[in-house]
């Protein structure tokens, strides 16, 4: 719906109203300024419900693209209005986890109904005692096992969409579509 025209929206502040007492039995007077209310009603209503439009539960369907953009987050047209309207509420959580194990796999989770397993070769280790041993090298490669919650099916391509935009560009991402989640046994 289009918030530029609406029809039989009342203006909360008709401008024939305010008219000098003159005009207020001029016909004309009272139908341009009815002309001008409608014109202007929407903009009213816009400015009175304006803190409605910055809260991802309350905006408008057709104003989730700009919030998304706003708050720095891809909200893919084709996913479901209430999954775009949760990743823009939650786009401060998901920056603050972003390029970690924890941030891939609640954005595919949010994005794409699935759930992840994410396979690092990363080489990070810890001591405190000098000397200690080296972890082994990073293999370059990471490798993101998907496996379907919300919907019966997962899309390849949409996944790998997803790992891309978060991988770091040194490493090569591969994507593995499982029907369960690992270590669950098969019937």
């Amino acid at each position: 719906m289009s918030r530029a025209a609406v029809p039989g929206l009342p203006s909360p502040h008709p401008i024939g109203d305010m008219l000098p007492a003159l005009y207020a039995d001029d016909d004309f007077a009272q139908r341009f300024t009815a002309g001008l209310d409608t014109v202007l009603a929407p903009v009213f209503a816009a400015l009175d419900n304006l803190p409605a439009y910055f809260q991802p539960r309350l905006a408008p369907a057709d104003f989730l693209a700009w919030l998304a953009d706003w708050v720095g987050m891809e909200a893919d047209p084709a996913w479901p209005e209430e999954v775009r309207r949760t990743v823009v509420e939650r786009a401060v959580e998901l920056h603050r986890w972003r390029g970690t194990r924890r941030g891939l796999q609640e954005r595919l989770r949010l994005s794409l109904g699935v759930g992840a397993q994410i396979v690092d070769g990363g080489g990070v280790s810890w001591s405190t005692t000098p000397d200690p041993t080296l972890p082994l090298a990073p293999s370059g490669e990471l490798l993101v096992r998907v496996w379907p919650i919300r919907t019966p099916e997962v899309d390849e391509a949409q996944v790998l969409a997803v790992v891309r935009a978060s991988c770091p560009v040194h490493l090569t991402c591969r994507v593995q579509i499982l029907p369960g989640p690992p270590g669950r046994e098969e019937s």
